[in-house]
């Protein structure tokens, strides 16, 4: 029963820290950046959008367009990032873990 118990305490273990990260994530911050740096957004590693900022420049009814498309690339770029960021993360969380090769958490 030794085996079970030892089993039981790393799932338990491995769940409080999974907790702790998902908690740390939540306070990195990344920026994705389009046009240059015209259109900036803040996001944490988790992708709660945090702000949103744009270049006087832009603000005009002829670039809306651009504008738009300027803003759907930044939102991207900041997720991208916030993958990175959340991967990095969780990585350091299970290194040493004894999980099977392509197993992913959280789950």
């Amino acid at each position: 029963m030794k085996n079970l118990d030892e089993i039981l305490a790393m799932a338990q273990n491995v769940q409080s820290e999974l907790q702790k990260a998902q908690e740390q994530l939540d306070t990195i911050e990344v920026e994705g950046v389009a046009g240059g740096g015209l259109v900036k957004v803040k996001a944490s590693a988790k992708g709660r959008i945090i702000g949103i900022s744009i270049d006087d420049s832009l603000i005009e009814v002829s670039e809306k367009q651009m504008l738009e498309d300027l803003l759907a690339a930044a939102f991207n770029d900041a997720r991208t990032k916030a993958d990175a960021a959340s991967g990095a993360e969780m990585s350091k969380m299970t290194n040493g873990l004894p999980l099977p090769p392509g197993f992913k958490l959280p789950f």
